[in-house]
């Protein structure tokens, strides 16, 4: 039976089914084979609405989702196509979506991406001309395009988020970083794995006190040793398995593997019913790579407990979690941190203090509505009309910026969207519009030893009182034909991408 996602996720009454596939490198033999036959199997079996193909997965090159995709799509299943930000400029990433909207392809899974990893010769370089958020708006503006030309089916995008965060500062960062991508125009809400209710129902909660109501699904994983290990040591970017949870499952599997298989299955269904009387609109299944019939088994499994899914709950609730909960359900109010002595010292020096440093500056140099705005744009207009604008930054901008803010010279500054820190030299994914879902513990995904820029633009903001504005803005993507040219200059000109 051909079942449209699209026309399923949308309806309320329906609870969707989607199985997420990992292709490797290779371009065809037996590995592909088994995921054109996990596919084939999952359209005869009628519950499944899509599969979905994951795109570079750790940032390591396999077989493109778009060819993978195109050859199951043809069968009949219906496809969502993960699409990243990691490999391609923006030249690309719009070729890319012309392409899939020509093979009819439109579920589209915009994701920032994890990392670069290791392909020929080495590591790839890390693209991030976009993020998710920008994304999302690019493939929004070609539905434009496609009706101009005659094609009624628009693009039906989604997005991720991972609420299973354990700082305050992550935890309210994904939650922003996600009504940007709702309003960017995000149709629907995929979920990273993750075995922890109370951070479910946290999300739903948070979803509910905006006034938003998308169909979201919750990713259910097959979790296996191997997995288990990864998640519960950070290696899967934003997702999470306690440590309770990872000792449970290597016993499980340690008697023997057939019955922790069984396991396994049993909790992934005993998950999948709790996602649904929470309210989630459907599941997305991880963890299949051999073939369908642990799928059958979940889904089997789901049937027979649905009406005692809160039974289930206290299964989960076992044991300490890593996570916290930073929405209380009676109050739209979030727990304070404790810190040391030494630490909030510290903090002061290095953050705090800066922030009110710049900030002042802001206000009284870079403010359109200052009074002094009009003398400032006639000043730059004098610099770029005499070609001395390299003068005042080689002098006056890059001595003062990049000590302090380590300055990329971008000419397109977005330091005042992120507390007065570079997003270009704080965050390895160049982000401007919210923190990715990679972080742990307030410690970005790629550099461990750093905290992550948003986590200390929320540390900044919050000394403020002014954490409720963080990723407020958004920030269209960056100017490029500006590159290593004064952005103090480009500002008073109307030049950057603050024209306003």
């Amino acid at each position: 039976m051909l079942r449209i996602f699209s026309d399923e996720i949308s309806n309320p009454k329906n609870f969707v089914v989607t199985l997420e596939l990992v292709p490797g490198r290779e371009s065809g033999g037996q590995s592909i084979d088994t995921l054109k036959g996990i596919a084939r199997d999952a359209f005869s079996d009628g519950r499944i609405s899509a599969v979905s193909i994951t795109d570079n997965p750790g940032g390591n090159p396999s077989l493109s989702p778009d060819v993978l995709g195109y050859e199951i799509f043809k069968c009949g299943m219906d496809v969502i196509v993960h699409f990243t930000c990691r490999d391609m400029n923006r030249v690309g990433m719009e070729s890319r979506a012309l392409q899939l909207a020509r093979m009819g392809m439109k579920n589209i899974l915009a994701l920032t991406g994890d990392y670069a990893g290791k392909g020929f010769g080495g590591q790839g370089k890390p693209v991030f001309d976009f993020d998710s958020v920008l994304l999302t708006s690019l493939l929004k503006s070609l539905d434009q395009r496609l009706l101009a030309s005659g094609d009624p089916d628009l693009f039906f995008t989604g997005c991720a988020v991972s609420p299973f965060k354990t700082t305050e500062a992550e935890t309210l960062a994904q939650y922003g970083k996600l009504d940007k991508k709702l309003a960017a125009g995000a149709s629907f809400v995929i979920t990273q794995l993750g075995y922890d209710v109370k951070k479910f129902k946290e999300l739903i909660t948070h979803l509910h006190q905006k006034g938003l109501n998308p169909p979201v699904m919750g990713s259910v994983y097959l979790l296996s040793p191997r997995s288990a290990r990864a998640m519960n040591k950070g290696r899967v970017p934003g997702a999470h398995v306690a440590d309770t949870l990872f000792d449970q499952v290597i016993k499980e599997w340690g008697d023997t593997p057939r019955s922790g298989l069984k396991t396994a299955i049993d909790r992934a269904a005993k998950l999948g019913v709790i996602l649904k009387g929470l309210g989630y609109r459907g599941i997305h299944i991880g963890g299949i790579h051999r073939n369908f019939k642990a799928v059958g088994a979940i889904l089997d499994r789901m049937d027979e407990i649905e009406d005692s899914w809160e039974e289930c709950i206290e299964e989960f609730n076992r044991g300490k979690s890593n996570a916290k909960v930073y929405y209380h359900y009676d109050k739209a109010s979030v727990l304070q941190e404790k810190m040391s002595l030494g630490s909030r010292i510290k903090e002061k020096l290095t953050d705090h203090y800066p922030h009110g440093l710049l900030k002042t500056a802001h206000i009284l140099f870079f403010d359109k509505t200052a009074r002094l705005a009009p003398v400032y744009g006639k000043l730059a207009g004098f610099l770029e009309r005499t070609n001395k604008a390299w003068l005042v930054k080689r002098i006056l901008e890059d001595p003062l910026k990049k000590p302090m803010l380590s300055c990329q010279s971008c000419g397109d500054c977005a330091i005042q969207h992120t507390a007065f820190l570079c997003p270009e030299s704080g965050c390895p994914k160049h982000t401007r519009n919210g923190a990715c879902g990679g972080s742990r513990d307030g410690f970005c995904e790629v550099h461990t030893d750093r905290r992550c820029v948003w986590v200390r633009a929320h540390d900044r903001l919050k000394h403020s009182g002014m954490a409720h504005t963080l990723g407020r803005d958004f920030v269209p993507p960056r100017m490029w034909e500006l590159d290593k040219t004064s952005a103090w200059v480009n500002f008073h000109l109307g030049k950057d991408h603050q024209k306003g």
